[in-house]
This record gives structure tokens, sequence and C-alpha cells, in this order.
């Protein structure tokens, strides 16, 4: 199990750029909220955390897992947000809706991810049972929700480094340091 030995909720903060001027979607799906709400006080306060004021961030709530899709989309497409995290909750039951769910909820996560150029962060928590999904948002394993949060960070801070390279017509590079004609510009995120 990918997080037994592993506390979701740790991280090191400087590792992470600079979050203050990014905006940030949360949809959160009320299915399950006693699951989700846990998943997304992890992910909020994981952002304000890394400076980002609270009127950056959006939240907005969809019915249950399968509509993260269409509300990640609409966030997507009306916010101008730097990234945007999906939060559900899928537990194992004695039917194969959840593997069509599942399934789904993935493929269309997947999708807005290569046909957007704003990442969507993956925090969907596919469990055999409810105990799995409390260990997961807040429990014994930390919470799913900061580590999405730190993800939409990294991911956001990516983005705008590729656009600012890109607009240079140069190589992203690793050190965040643009080079321009061997005089380096450095892009300050803080």
């Amino acid at each position: 199990m990918a997080t037994e030995n592993k506390n979701l909720s740790e991280y090191d903060k400087n590792t992470i750029p600079n979050a203050k001027d990014f905006r940030f979607g949360i949809v959160v799906s009320e299915w399950n909220d006693t699951i989700t709400e846990g998943l997304y006080n992890g992910a909020f306060d994981a952002l304000i955390d890394c400076e980002v004021p609270a009127q950056q961030i959006i939240r907005w709530n969809v019915p249950g897992s399968f509509e993260l899709i269409y509300g990640a989309k609409k966030m997507l497409q009306t916010q101008n947000v730097d990234a945007v995290i999906v939060i559900g909750c899928v537990i194992q039951g004695e039917t194969k809706h959840f593997d069509f769910v599942c399934e789904g909820v993935t493929q269309g996560i997947k999708d807005l991810n290569v046909q957007t150029d704003i990442p969507v962060i993956f925090c969907v928590l596919t469990d055999n049972n409810m105990q799995q999904s409390i260990d997961r948002s807040g429990g014994v394993h930390g919470n799913k929700g900061t580590e999405a949060a730190i993800a939409a960070i990294k991911m956001a801070y990516i983005r705008q480094q590729a656009s600012i390279a890109h607009a240079y017509n140069q190589p992203l590079l690793t050190s965040g340091a643009l080079q321009i004609e061997d005089s380096p510009i450095k892009i300050e995120n803080e």
C-alpha cells in the first residue's frame, strides 16, 4: 500500500515555490462528505500555510465524484485559476458501480489535463472501505488533500515557468532562471 509508511500531510516548505500570487479552484464532491470535507480542509490549510490568500481559493461543490469532471471543466473555463484540485471519495460497494465511477472520473480528469493548459489535480480517494478513507483524510496516514494542494502549487509554478520560457523562446531551466543572450534573468516568485 503506497501510503502505509507515509504521512500525506508532511511537506517541506523550502521545496515549494511561493504561491501567494496563484489562484486555486477546489471542486468538492458532496458524496461521502465526512471524508471530502476532511480532504478539503487539508487542501485549504496547506494552501493558506503556503501563503495563498483565502480570497484566491475558490470552492465549488458538486453532488458526487462523477460530477467533478464537469465542475472542474466549468471552473477552468470561467474562473481564471492557475490550478484546480478535484476532491472526491468513492468506496467499494457490492456492485460494479465503483469500477465505472473510478474509471470515468480518472479518465475525465486525465482528459482535462490533456485538453487544457491548466493543471487539474486528482484528489479522489478510491478505497475498499470507509476506514481507509478516514485514514487518508486526516487520519493515521495524514491527508491526501494536503498532498494535492502541494502538487497544485508545484504544477501552477511549472505552468508559469513554462509560459515565461516560451515567451522568451528559451528552455525551462531547473534553477528557476532564464538565460537570455548569456544574461541570466531571475524570475522572482516571492
